[in-house]
């Protein structure tokens, strides 16, 4: 990031609090950054989980000449939100990657459920997982292994996935934790109570 982008970061954060010279500066400033300084601000809100102004940089973006929709520009985006637990962003940003007809690829959608369960969005987890089974993109194993091994506190939601993973991929065998793994685990607690 150049010395500028680094300056409209910090000023960003400074004045979040105040809609107007928040407003006034995004026009004065934000809109004068480079492409490449422009989303390296975003891509470091991003790192901080500065919700709000990522979501301000994000709506610039989208709006500038150069832009094209790009699907790890909205993979990054949605990976920010569900660490943050932030759902009405989420649906949001899922909006307008529909809009303008983003398709990602089976390990993104993988690593986007993973991300939500993850997080405990187990219902948005799964309204991603539904998206990927109706992509156009032909379905991997290594995607629904890994949001398997997500779905193991959720044993309904698992053997959903379980029996569509078994569907697809019919000689492949999925590993299931031993029933009594959580069990043991308070029975060693108990003991170390006693």
């Amino acid at each position: 990031m150049s010395k500028e982008g680094l300056i409209v970061a910090k000023e960003l954060k400074r004045l979040q609090s105040d809609p107007f010279r928040l407003d006034r500066f995004m026009r004065s400033h934000v809109s004068r950054l480079l492409k490449s300084d422009l989303v390296s601000v975003l891509v470091e809100l991003q790192r901080q989980g500065q919700i709000f102004l990522s979501m301000k940089l994000y709506d610039v973006v989208r709006k500038e000449i150069w832009y094209r929709p790009d699907m790890f520009f909205y993979r990054d985006m949605l990976m920010m939100l569900a660490s943050n637990k932030k759902v009405d962003e989420a649906k949001q940003v899922w909006a307008d990657l529909k809009s303008e007809e983003v398709l990602f690829d089976q390990h993104t959608f993988g690593d986007l459920v993973r991300a939500f369960l993850d997080n405990g969005l187990t219902s948005e987890a799964m309204d991603i997982y539904d998206e990927m089974r109706q992509s156009p993109d032909p379905p991997i194993s290594l995607p629904f292994r890994v949001i398997l091994k997500g779905l193991i506190p959720y044993p309904e939601l698992r053997e959903k996935v379980k029996d569509d993973f078994l569907e697809l991929f019919p000689g492949m065998i999925v590993y299931d934790p031993p029933e009594d793994l959580f069990e043991d685990q308070d029975w060693r607690r108990d003991s170390d109570d006693d």
